[in-house]
């Protein structure tokens, strides 16, 4: 038995220590970096940009997607508000809290509207804890 064999004359299985080898490290440590590199993908690429609208009567909270901000010549509340007040208007996704298809809340696009720059005062970036919906 000391030569690798049973006392069946087959050779025995290895011993499993409870250690994972070099090997199996590098391989986990490798699916693990390519995950989180395509999950980084899909966020960047999927990425709005929530912004709240005080109105004369209301608070709105609105998104817009990176190419939809350069669009209109920016990439910040400042360039949608000099958009809004240069066009006089804007149709935008209004954004609201909604519970997903598993359960959890997040921030969804519900209607497409239409900003008007008189009754807009203010537009500031908007930030949420919860999971930004892309609009369609």
């Amino acid at each position: 038995m000391a030569d690798g064999l049973n006392r069946f004359g087959r050779a025995s299985a290895p011993k499993d220590d409870g250690m994972l080898s070099r090997c199996d490290l590098i391989k986990g440590a490798a699916v693990a970096l390519f995950t989180l590199s395509i999950q980084g993908a899909w966020a960047q690429e999927a990425k709005m940009n929530l912004f709240k609208i005080v109105t004369i009567k209301d608070e709105i909270v609105v998104g817009l997607s990176a190419e939809e901000l350069q669009a209109l010549g920016g990439n910040d509340a400042s360039a949608v508000a000099h958009a809004l007040a240069q066009k006089g208007d804007l149709t935008v996704w209004q954004y609201n809290v909604h519970r997903g298809p598993n359960g959890e809340l997040q921030q969804a696009p519900t209607a497409r509207i239409g900003l008007l720059a008189n009754a807009s005062l203010r537009v500031e970036p908007y930030t949420t804890p919860y999971q930004i919906v892309p609009h369609p």
